[in-house]
């Protein structure tokens, strides 16, 4: 094995390689310090004056959501006043004195009477469904579901929820009328009458069942 001073007396008699300068790819220009290419560089950027240092947060700004908040928010506030009332009946009216079709129904043989409480609260609604968003099949077969469940339970009054159409197209309510000729199709259904204002107005009926002994 070769000793440390051996080596040391290699490496001082061997022949210093002088290393060659870095050469510049062909097509650039050569940047290193004292070129002509850098003194051209500097030259043309002389009269440049740099920015001075910006002192402004960089805030990163979430991008905006794609869901259309907008219209959500219309529509929401359509069902609300719908379903709700906000909006009133045309005028005021007390049963018997109706001002369009299907505000009331009354299986034939029954008293007078029955409208003018069911519109007055006589009854409590015990339950609800709320057709909203459905189309005219679902709103059928939703509607149907109901008011057998109801009567099994032996409930005597309940509200239905059509809407007011003020979300459909056209601000036509599709729902509105079909819903009122199902319910007189019903053998179950006595009676029904449009809600009050704050019970539903024009966009919800108050149905009246058979009792359990009927």
């Amino acid at each position: 094995m070769a000793k440390l001073s051996d080596l040391k007396a290699l490496l001082a008699r061997a022949p210093k390689r002088k290393l060659e300068p870095v050469r510049a790819a062909p097509g650039r220009p050569d940047l290193r310090e004292g070129s002509a290419a850098r003194a051209a560089v500097e030259q043309a950027f002389a009269d440049v004056t740099p920015l001075p240092p910006s002192n402004r947060a960089r805030l990163a700004i979430p991008k905006p959501s794609a869901r259309p908040a907008q219209r959500l928010a219309d529509e929401a506030a359509a069902l609300t006043a719908s379903k709700f009332g906000s909006e009133p009946s045309p005028t005021a009216w007390e049963a018997g004195q109706e001002l369009e079709a299907h505000q009331t129904f009354l299986r034939r043989g029954l008293g007078t009477d029955i409208l003018a409480k069911l519109r007055r609260g006589h009854w409590v609604v015990q339950s609800e469904i709320d057709l909203h968003g459905m189309t005219a099949a679902e709103a059928h077969d939703a509607l149907a579901d109901f008011l057998d469940y109801a009567r099994a339970h032996g409930w005597r009054c309940v509200r239905v929820i059509h809407g007011k159409g003020l979300s459909s197209p056209n601000r036509e309510p599709v729902l509105k009328g079909k819903v009122r000729r199902w319910l007189t199709h019903w053998d179950d259904v006595l009676a029904y009458c449009e809600a009050q204002r704050h019970a539903g107005g024009s966009g919800a009926v108050l149905v009246l069942l058979k009792g359990s002994a009927a």
